[in-house]
């Protein structure tokens, strides 16, 4: 979650509090719905409870009304009510990550209200997909799902998500919450599935359907690694690393996403904790990019700052710090207690607490939170009924097919025919899991599709866990499940990690996979005289080095965290009635770069003074177990290069610099750029018997003459649906000084001259730039 799990902060304690009383007791903190004139008749007089003018206006009307008391009060998660105004208190905090989440103190399940919504797969698998299409779709869903629940009145209309860091290191426990490593991927995740959440049907777009949270900014990821935490951890990082890779998910959220809020991480950047940095809230965020919304801390972050970080002497300080800073909402009760005296001591002024009060309920104005029950308004028919629907549901189980990654399938072992094979042994830790399947930030889910009942529909099995958990400390069951494999004609192997190995506060040290597990799969495929298909449930990437070579594991298929139909979706795989597409969106390195790279250094970067072989696909040269990017599929495809330019020519004008000098670059900004394209148009033909999706990654490999360029990006990707046989064309428009671009050492995004390499499956085209 995103409070600490430290048992002196008050809050938590509230909160755990809370969550164990009854929903009577919690009604106080749900949505009561300010500005309802049929119970308060005298809330007509107030020009914020008139939706008929603008939100400045109506915002400015209400905070001239309130008190600095009150002001601070409405600066914290949990905001006070205003009874004299008729404002009643609001629970910030909701989850949305991949399904509505019961993880915030602001919503709750309910067995006669609600009792649960659907869980879609955790966030790593669904970007597996490359599916920008699917991301909207989730958003849309999700946030239906949402409505209807606050219309109930068990849950609140602003969600903390999604979670957009980059996944930088293999052991990162939170990894599984992001899109993965790529810092394209998780703009285009980013942006496409906030749109589903906030964007009304009818098109207004100063109103919100829900309020999204892309969180954590920024350089987040790193939770609780040997000696280091996420508390007292100050991330060092070059201006070239956060602007071409920590940065771009945030700042393509607010520009292209329109999101309603930015949170502020727990860590420190360069020596100075987010929530309080200046330069990157209220200069960066508000400034240059101009977020149309609120900033908020993560849970306790101002504490952390005071008691962790002892960033100010006094916590009145830290508060003027905060908000000076550019923060508007405390996850926590810090504002709501140090405001007050910290502008009575003048370290702050009123105006700066009148802007983050301006900002918090212009977003509850935008949500129509003012504008009386939300039976009269826009999605005030959503209830139950449109809670865990078959549709949704059945979204749940098409993008775990969708993400889920082939591997390996030597021998054309898989898919298995239901004809052929008789009888099924299931074995694993995994093989029959319910919550495992749902990872971090879920809820309640409507039901569970395991895959041992999943994979019982269509043959006989017989089960066997091998492990009594994840852990797999012991070997006291193997005996039972290589007799079961012996019997089998073909064996499913289920394991990998849980959130007992990675979670939110839970690095991990080692990136193989636990216990005993390895030993486990080796004697069962020595003794299975059929296929042995191996299934890795993780959030992270894992050394199965040991599989990949063994003749006997005759297929690898990862399947993340697949949400609440995962089982069904493996077993729609397995047997052929889905035909795998997804693509890892992060590298699976060898167990020998975890002993390499500490966690805590964040350079992207390599090093060779010190040894650092660098991080991700765009800067790792190293052996990997399996790249980004890597999938296969029971189909083949072929791809045939129709259009592509040889040569572009930059126009510049007489006055620019390169007009009279030799240059190696030159500013991706400008009127250089207007307009400046290439267009690239590539056949796909599915050569295989089996229809099915497929994605084109377009890749560059830029000129190296800017200082430690990436040697590979992502430029753009599309997914296509085909059959046997089927061939379609691919446009790509590549927007020159956007895509083609990278970062210098001062942060700044360059161009390089010279010859650009384009790689499209093993399609390889060359573009020079040139002046």
């Amino acid at each position: 979650m995103d409070f600490q799990n430290k048992p002196q902060f008050p809050l938590l304690l509230v909160f755990v509090f809370l969550l164990s009383v009854s929903p009577s007791v919690l009604a106080q903190y749900s949505p009561r719905y300010a500005c309802d004139t049929d119970k308060n008749p005298s809330l007509k007089s107030y020009a914020f409870c008139n939706a008929s003018l603008d939100f400045k206006t109506r915002v400015n009307d209400l905070v001239k009304r309130m008190s600095l008391q009150e002001k601070a009060g409405s600066l914290v998660s949990v905001a006070d009510s205003i009874n004299r105004l008729g404002i009643p208190s609001y629970g910030w905090w909701s989850e949305a990550l991949h399904g509505v989440s019961d993880t915030g103190p602001a919503t709750w399940f309910n067995k006669t209200i609600i009792p649960g919504a659907t869980s879609y797969p955790q966030v790593i698998l669904t970007a597996a997909s490359f599916n920008e299409s699917l991301f909207n779709i989730l958003g849309k869903v999700i946030s239906t799902e949402a409505r209807a629940m606050y219309n109930t009145g068990v849950s609140g209309l602003t969600f903390w998500s999604p979670n957009v860091n980059i996944f930088r290191d293999p052991r990162w426990g939170r990894g599984q919450e992001t899109p993965g490593e790529d810092p394209l991927l998780s703009s285009r995740f980013g942006v496409a599935f906030v749109k589903g959440l906030q964007e009304r049907e009818d098109g207004d777009k100063d109103r919100l359907k829900i309020g999204a949270c892309c969180k954590h900014y920024t350089a987040y990821d790193l939770d609780n690694w040997t000696s280091v935490d996420r508390f007292h951890f100050n991330a060092i990082v070059t201006k070239q690393d956060l602007e071409d890779t920590y940065n771009p998910p945030f700042k393509s959220c607010v520009l292209d996403g329109n999101v309603a809020s930015i949170m502020c991480s727990f860590n420190q950047v360069n020596g100075i904790p987010t929530c309080g940095d200046r330069e990157l809230l209220e200069e960066t965020v508000r400034g240059e990019w101009k977020l149309n919304g609120y900033i908020s801390s993560d849970c306790d972050s101002l504490q952390v700052m005071f008691k962790d970080q002892h960033w100010a002497k006094t916590p009145e300080e830290v508060t003027a710090d905060a908000l000076q800073a550019g923060l508007d909402l405390n996850c926590g009760d810090s504002l709501k207690k140090f405001t007050e005296n910290a502008v009575k001591e003048g370290l702050v002024k009123e105006s700066v607490v009148d802007r983050a009060v301006t900002n918090n309920f212009a977003t509850l104005m935008r949500l129509g939170f003012f504008d009386g029950h939300p039976s009269k308004q826009m999605y005030g028919n959503l209830g139950k009924k449109d809670v865990c629907t078959k549709d949704n549901q059945d979204l749940a189980r098409e993008t775990a097919r969708q993400g889920i990654v082939l591997l390996k399938n030597s021998l054309g072992s898989l898919p298995l025919l239901p004809t052929y094979i008789k009888s099924l042994a299931v074995i694993g830790p995994n093989a029959n899991a319910t919550k495992a399947m749902i990872g971090n930030y879920a809820g309640i889910p409507c039901k569970y599709t395991t895959p041992l009942e999943a994979l019982s529909e269509s043959v006989q099995t017989v089960y066997e866990a091998g492990c009594a958990n994840v852990l797999c400390n012991s070997t006291d069951k193997f005996e039972k499940a290589k007799n079961v494999a012996a019997a089998a004609d073909a064996v499913v192997l289920v394991m990998g990690t849980d959130l007992t190995v990675e979670a939110e506060a839970l690095d991990r040290t080692e990136i193989d996979l636990p216990g005993e597990q390895n030993l486990l799969i080796s004697e069962v495929a020595y003794v299975a005289r059929g296929p042995v298909i191996l299934v890795i449930m993780s959030g992270g990437g894992m050394d199965v080095s040991f599989s990949k070579c063994n003749p006997k594991v005759t297929s690898i298929l990862w399947v993340g965290f697949p949400g609440q139909e995962g089982g069904a979706a493996m077993a729609d795989v397995i047997f052929g009635r889905y035909n795998p597409s997804g693509r890892l969106p992060m590298t699976w390195y060898p167990r020998s770069y975890t002993k390499t790279v500490p966690m805590n250094d964040m350079n992207m970067r390599p090093d060779p003074t010190t040894g650092h072989p660098g991080r991700s696909y765009r800067f790792y040269r190293g052996e990997t177990v399996y790249p980004f990017g890597y999938g296969l599929s029971y189909s083949l495809y072929i791809h045939r290069l129709i259009k592509a330019p040889k040569l572009v020519s930059i126009p510049l004008n007489k006055a620019h610099g390169c007009s009279s000098s030799s240059c190696t670059s030159f500013d991706a900004s400008g009127d250089i750029c207007d307009g400046l394209s290439l267009d690239i148009d590539v056949m796909v033909t599915n050569i295989g018997k089996m229809g099915g999706s497929h994605t084109i990654l377009l890749f560059s490999y830029p000129p190296q003459v800017i200082y430690n360029s990436p040697t590979k990006q992502l430029l753009d990707f599309k997914r296509v649906q085909l059959g046997p046989w089927e061939r379609t064309s691919i446009s790509f428009k590549i927007d020159v000084c956007k895509q083609l671009s990278v970062v210098d050492k001062d942060g700044n995004r360059k161009v390089g001259l010279g010859r650009h390499v384009l790689q499209i499956g093993d399609i390889q085209h060359s573009v020079s730039l040139k002046i």
